[in-house]
């Protein structure tokens, strides 16, 4: 199923990536779910091959790819039903932002060991209070007479924090010159003295736990700030546009997962005396929602081409609508993929339940699709805003 418009070496690692997640496979996921660990075993494979590090620059072992390339590796996981959310966290946003803005130092220590997957940064932006509203961050960071900094804050909803060697989080800082706090990053080592998490007990069964993060005052070195302290909220931005498309990426690929499995069970479930899929009912929703995932996909790859070219304004905006499409997509996808199936979708033998869940996912998180609807109608369409 790969694009007509992607390159030949696009499509021979949508091929390898392919062939990798579907000898892993939804069964994998789920026995490694049901026995409580996590997919080392793909995990490591994936990062021996150079899948992980496939965007990092080649100086650091990485790829020398970017976002576009990236967004293959978890579309087609994701489709061979075996998806690595920490690919979101760890490559795409941490590896990203300390690729572009960390010091040498940091990409020297980071880089080499988040591309060949031997360790874990997670990212800490949500607060409880703040919601998708990132003005409204309450965690600081102030430096005391040694030129540390102090950090005090709490975070909400942080993946994989308890397999993380770090946590890349966001602050904010006072400015020296207005007083007001603007935006910073820092890389928090998990093992810092007074650095706490715990976990968020979820519906949702996954691999990737979520935690709620605490810490006050814990002491960072100066060297933990990353980047240029006046120059957080660019930083910052150039985080969140590569987690907007992978996780549509991971969205696209959970939904081709699901309509593969109905479209094959519509094919072969006779009721008198011919397929179910022969019938419009059904025929008709499936071909809608393969429409609409390929459209979702191009928006995917448009915003994808415009990141990697360097364009963070129109990436942002391509970013949002990827996301906002792709979700909207995966959630009609899956609940006809189990409509499809009839009584049979809620069973554990054909693996459809469980993504009713979290299909849901790609609709909130990182961002619910009526923040992207308000950044739509005021940054594109000009409209004013109500808040």
């Amino acid at each position: 199923m790969a694009p007509v418009l992607e390159s030949e070496e696009h499509k021979a690692l949508r091929a390898a990536v392919s062939a990798l997640g579907k000898r892993y496979g939804r069964a994998y996921i789920a026995t490694v779910n049901k026995e409580g660990r996590h997919p080392d075993e793909l995990w490591s494979e994936a990062a021996k091959l150079g899948y992980l590090g496939v965007n990092l620059p080649e100086e650091y072992e990485g790829g020398g790819g970017g976002i576009t390339e990236l967004s293959i590796v978890l579309e087609e996981l994701g489709a061979a039903g075996c998806p690595l959310l920490m690919m979101v966290v760890s490559p795409a946003i941490c590896g990203t932002v300390i690729a572009r803005f960390g010091t040498r130092a940091q990409q020297q220590t980071w880089l080499p060991s988040l591309a060949n997957g031997s360790r874990l940064m997670a990212f800490g932006i949500t607060e409880p209070d703040a919601g998708s509203n990132s003005h409204r961050i309450t965690t600081t960071a102030r430096r005391d007479a040694a030129g540390d900094w102090l950090l005090t804050g709490r975070k909400v909803f942080i993946s994989g924090v308890d397999r993380a060697d770090a946590v890349l989080v966001v602050g904010r800082t006072e400015d020296a010159r207005t007083g007001n706090l603007k935006p910073c990053l820092f890389i928090v080592p998990t093992d810092t003295p007074g650095f706490e998490y715990r976990p968020i007990e979820m519906e949702l069964r996954a691999a990737e736990k979520q935690f709620e993060l605490t810490f006050d005052d814990i002491r960072l070195p100066a060297d933990a700030l990353v980047g240029d302290e006046n120059a957080g909220l660019l930083q910052l931005f150039a985080g969140l546009n590569p987690e907007r498309i992978m996780t549509a990426a991971f969205a696209i690929g959970m939904a081709r997962y699901a309509l593969a499995k109905a479209v094959d069970y519509a094919r072969e479930r006779t009721v008198w005396r011919q397929p179910i899929g022969a019938h419009q009912a059904i025929a008709h929703p499936l071909a809608q929602s393969h429409i609409e995932l390929e459209l979702a996909r191009l928006m995917m790859q448009k915003a994808a081409h415009l990141y990697d070219a360097g364009d963070d304004a129109a990436a942002g905006e391509a970013a949002n609508m990827a996301k906002y499409a792709a979700g909207e997509a995966c959630v009609k996808a899956v609940d006809q993929a189990v409509h499809t199936l009839g009584g049979n979708g809620l069973t554990t033998e054909f693996g459809l339940a469980s993504l009713i869940t979290a299909a849901r996912v790609s609709r909130i998180a990182p961002v619910s699709r009526e923040m992207i609807l308000n950044y739509v109608s005021h940054q594109t369409l000009g409209l004013p805003k109500s808040y």
